[in-house]
């Protein structure tokens, strides 16, 4: 399985911004914290995203990468 977000969790001010703007609900905030003493945020279900790259978006430390995997073509 490919990843569809990275977070820089040494980056993530823990902010919580792309939490509240997930549609899918799969970005929670770490049980740990980062090497800044903030808790990072995380993707819990990879598979569940749909790279709508509403996390990057609002991200104002720009520390979230979203790809989007590449769609299979059909033969005509």
């Amino acid at each position: 399985m490919e990843k569809r977000v990275i977070l820089n969790e040494d980056l993530c001010k823990g902010c919580s911004l792309c939490v509240s703007v997930c549609p899918k609900d799969i970005i929670f905030l770490a049980d740990h914290l980062n090497g800044k003493g903030y808790r990072p945020a995380t993707v819990v279900d990879q598979e569940a995203c749909i790279s709508c790259v509403a996390c990057g978006r609002i991200c104002p430390d720009g520390v979230i990468t979203v790809y989007r995997p590449e769609r299979k073509k059909t033969a005509s």
